[in-house]
């Protein structure tokens, strides 16, 4: 069994979503990830330590713009000789994804949980209170992972890295890149933080999001926010966490002043510890957290963040 893993990439490190998948495949069998962009080479040298035998390497100053037609010809020569291709979600490789399937005319199942050494996918329905059981005709198999969906590993190892031999299209005539911009960050992407401090209606307003970037600030962590709170215009939808949002796995979740309706729980479950600050003692969300605070945020989350800070000196 053979698994081929789209290794993504931000500033000159792996994405944690695609470590996860990349010890997933590890575990089903043999597994081989691809890189692709400019100046990758020291990336693809590290990730035999997370469990692939060969790394296939395009590094190619035309691959630096993130687009997803390049990434399409490079899988797609490689793609043939494996059983499978796995894919941690995000925007980009939802769209190499799906590019891939049509280039090749194979099955792409999305917004998986997991898989099994059969090649079974399992994937949340009904609102994540049920899996089912979704297959494949035939190789390759395709497959998109929920972000989050597996812990990265470091079996240690050494990879074989190749790089990869492809003549690339010119698509600039339907896509290309105008311009980059990075959005300011002072702390983790929620992506691949182990703390998140997340933000909703309760909070009262805009201007105390602060509470929660102070408290994420002191732990070392990022802020999220649910869709109420971006729907209204309080914080920028990067932050979004939920059904129509990021779905994240933290070690620790700190929820503020959220209610805990169903469509933010799915980005959130999978988070080793949560804990809930509400003043409504019959919110939701206290059915799922581990840990509850009954109490109003306003007085309780500066306290909280001074003693963060005090342990730290």
């Amino acid at each position: 069994m053979s698994v081929l893993v789209f290794v993504e990439h931000h500033d000159g490190a792996p994405q944690k979503g695609s470590l996860g998948v990349l010890a997933k495949a590890a575990s089903l069998g043999d597994a081989d990830a691809v890189v692709i962009g400019s100046g990758v080479a020291p990336i693809a040298s590290e990730l035999g330590t997370y469990g692939a035998k060969t790394v296939h390497v395009a590094d190619d100053a035309a691959l630096e713009a993130p687009l997803p037609q390049p990434r399409v010809d490079v899988i797609a020569s490689l793609a043939p000789s494996y059983d499978a291709v796995f894919f941690a979600n995000s925007v980009l490789a939802a769209d190499v994804a799906a590019g891939l399937a049509a280039r090749l005319d194979a099955g792409l199942n999305w917004d998986l949980v997991d898989v099994t050494p059969d090649f079974t996918g399992k994937r949340p329905a009904l609102q994540d209170t049920v899996l089912v059981d979704v297959g494949w005709k035939s190789a390759p198999r395709l497959a998109l992972f929920r972000s989050g969906s597996f812990d990265v590993q470091e079996p240690g190892g050494t990879a074989e890295v190749k790089p990869v031999d492809v003549a690339l299209e010119d698509f600039s005539t339907e896509s290309r890149m105008v311009e980059q911009a990075h959005a300011e960050a002072s702390g983790p992407s929620i992506e691949d933080a182990d703390v998140i401090v997340a933000g909703g209606r309760g909070l009262g307003s805009p201007e105390n999001f602060s509470l929660a970037e102070e408290l994420a600030r002191a732990l070392g962590g990022a802020v999220g926010a649910t869709r109420a709170v971006v729907d209204a215009g309080w914080y920028p939808y990067s932050a979004q966490i939920g059904q129509t949002g990021k779905t994240v796995s933290p070690k620790l979740y700190v929820a503020l002043g959220i209610s805990g309706a169903i469509q933010h729980k799915v980005g959130l479950q999978s988070s080793n510890v949560i804990v809930a600050i509400n003043k409504d003692p019959n919110a939701p969300i206290f059915e799922f957290s581990d840990l509850g605070v009954v109490g109003d945020v306003h007085e309780i989350v500066p306290r909280l963040t001074e003693l963060v800070n005090q342990r730290k000196r």
